[in-house]
């Protein structure tokens, strides 16, 4: 065979050309895969950027402007087209440093508030980009739900009271109008919440009709008291100055207590079923059916007639002289609104009557009792006489 002889010179050409080679297959892989690449960069730094920003929501925003962006009240819905479409800086400039004549506040720490640019770069790409249902199932599992009325109705028989009432007519008018417009901030009867003081009280009904009336209108600044200039009419506004001013001629529950059913995720069930049968189901039976200890709650009579904060009371509270036990003091809030979704859970198909498991131990409601403390027909639990006002 023939020895192919290279000289050192041909050796370097092929070397260069071989190399060159390489070099153009790489710039084509480059080009072809580089954008992907991007894409999929940018992808998944926005669902970390969403991810983050839905936590921050949910302890920051979630509380006025609803845990699904669907605004409270009169604090606007964020989950709308009008801003999904809006720009970034405009948005960026909304949160930072708050809008005028309105309850938003600043929110950039350089204006005072508790976030960086970098949060509220979030926040904005949520507004955008977010799906607002995830953003509830975070703020639910993080127990950052606000269980607060948006409206509920006046009682009717108390409305017909007032009819014959001197000055009725505009009690009425401001019941009617606190019940749709205010009760989400500053509760039943107006009794106050987490958002906003009660007005139901006499510091309050002392006040100047003119101040009250300035406050409304105006709204008060550093609160989340808005202007509502814009969105009563001055019959209403007069109206609900009468009426923070006789509240104490109102008789009680004139704005009840609606029914607002705790939020539920698939994770907060999860939680209330484990919480359930480690804490529960020792006395009201594993399907809720009750035992001789406890009553069944998995039954419609129950259910149809016990509304989640009356649940959700009696979990935290306990009932005095019966074996039901405070749990507030063991159990956070997110845990104890998990077992009252479970419990609420089961109302679709509850029994009309229930089957209790059989065991020992003294009827529930004679266990550390004390005569005379029977509720209904003389054998029933204490708290059945007056269930819904709990």
């Amino acid at each position: 065979m023939k020895k192919l002889n290279l000289s050192p010179r041909t050796i370097e050409y092929s070397l260069g050309i071989l190399a060159t080679t390489f070099i153009v297959i790489g710039i084509m892989f480059y080009f072809f895969h580089e954008p992907k690449r991007i894409v999929s960069a940018q992808e998944e730094q926005l669902k970390k950027d969403l991810e983050e920003a839905m936590y921050t929501y949910a302890e920051n925003c979630s509380l006025c402007h609803g845990l699904a962006g669907e605004g409270i009240s009169s604090t606007p819905a964020l989950d709308s087209d009008a801003l999904n479409q809006s720009d970034r800086d405009s948005l960026f400039k909304i949160i930072s440093r708050g809008l005028y004549g309105t309850a938003m506040a600043a929110w950039d720490k350089a204006d005072g508030g508790p976030l960086s640019e970098y949060q509220i770069n979030e926040l904005v790409t949520l507004i955008q980009f977010g799906d607002w249902e995830k953003a509830r199932n975070v703020g639910v599992n993080l127990g950052m739900a606000p269980l607060i009325p948006f409206s509920t109705e006046p009682d009717p028989s108390i409305m017909e009271g007032l009819v014959n009432f001197e000055g009725g007519e505009e009690l009425m008018e401001g019941i009617t109008v606190y019940a749709r417009e205010c009760v989400s901030c500053h509760g039943a009867d107006g009794s106050g919440t987490a958002l906003a003081p009660a007005l139901n009280n006499p510091s309050i009904r002392e006040k100047l009709p003119e101040d009250l009336q300035r406050a409304i209108l105006k709204g008060v600044p550093g609160t989340l008291m808005a202007p509502w200039e814009n969105s009563l009419e001055e019959d209403d506004i007069s109206a609900l100055v009468t009426l923070i001013q006789k509240w104490d001629e109102v008789p009680s529950g004139a704005v009840p207590e609606p029914d607002v059913p705790v939020p539920v995720t698939e994770e907060s069930l999860q939680l209330g079923s484990e919480l359930y049968a480690a804490n529960c189901a020792s006395c009201h039976g594993p399907d809720g059916q009750g035992k001789p200890r406890a009553p069944a709650l998995n039954v419609k009579g129950f259910l149809e007639e016990t509304i989640d904060s009356a649940i959700q009371q009696i979990i935290t509270m306990g009932i005095p002289e019966t074996s039901m036990p405070a749990w507030g003091d063991r159990m956070t809030e997110v845990e104890i609104q998990a077992i009252v979704g479970y419990i609420r859970a089961w109302e679709p198909t509850a029994p009309e009557v229930a089957e209790p498991a059989r065991g020992g131990g003294s009827p529930w409601w004679q266990s550390g009792g004390t005569k005379g403390n029977s509720g209904k027909g003389g054998g029933g639990p204490p708290w059945m006489d007056n269930t819904d006002s709990k």
